[in-house]
């Protein structure tokens, strides 16, 4: 990890444990955060600043907060490229995948999270109805819940034995807290692609999920 990233790591660990320690409360893994819930806001790359392709065709808002989040990971290379522009040529690539092998309007998932701890919006409309907190665009990353659900995922291959790099978890926890904060979603409505179909999707990461939860819920 290069110094700019182990430093940005720091501070999030930092701010994330000041976050914690103000607002820690019994048995949060099972109550529901209220609407406008404060919870650190983490550095998310919108289309904008990777430089997306325009979306090829309408995408839906839904008029109504997600109930769950499902969990992915994209099986692209587990590179050891941990930097910023790795993440956006990463975005880049699942985009590129999405649009021109699957044939869907544009990215399916709403949100990917790099090797390297780097936050890049997926799909066209996700951060600013993240921000909002009110509504959610309809994505195209797991049969049944696309209505219904916030798609992460996760940079890497992990059906195979590999296991997320530090940074990656570390901002995967952050950015689902976010995500729960911001729409009401309690930490148990954090899932894997695998619960709602045949796949093996997200690998390891799914074995993960009771962790992840807990961890989530620590910081709310």
């Amino acid at each position: 990890m290069n110094a700019e990233n182990a430093l940005r790591r720091r501070l999030l660990l930092a701010a994330t444990a000041g976050l914690v320690a103000g607002t820690a409360l019994p048995d949060t893994a099972h109550s529901v955060p209220a609407q406008g819930a404060e919870a650190l806001e983490p550095d998310i790359d919108s289309t904008a600043a990777w430089r997306a392709r325009p979306a090829s065709g309408t995408i839906k808002t839904l008029q109504y907060r997600p109930s769950k989040i499902v969990v992915h990971h994209t099986v692209s290379a587990n590179t050891s490229d941990f930097s910023r522009a790795q993440a956006h040529a990463h975005a880049h690539w699942v985009q590129d995948l999405h649009m021109d092998k699957n044939g869907w309007v544009d990215t399916g998932y709403h949100f990917l999270v790099s090797r390297g701890g780097w936050i890049t919006e997926g799909r066209h409309g996700s951060l600013r109805t993240l921000t909002g907190g009110a509504t959610f665009v309809q994505g195209a990353h797991t049969s049944g819940q696309n209505n219904q659900a916030i798609g992460i995922a996760n940079e890497g291959s992990y059906h195979t034995g590999a296991v997320p790099p530090t940074a990656q978890w570390d901002v995967l926890v952050l950015l689902c807290a976010y995500v729960c904060a911001k729409y009401g979603i309690p930490a148990v409505q954090i899932y894997g692609h695998k619960d709602f179909g045949d796949t093996l999707c997200p690998g390891v990461i799914h074995d993960m999920l009771p962790r992840l939860r807990d961890e989530v819920a620590d910081r709310m």
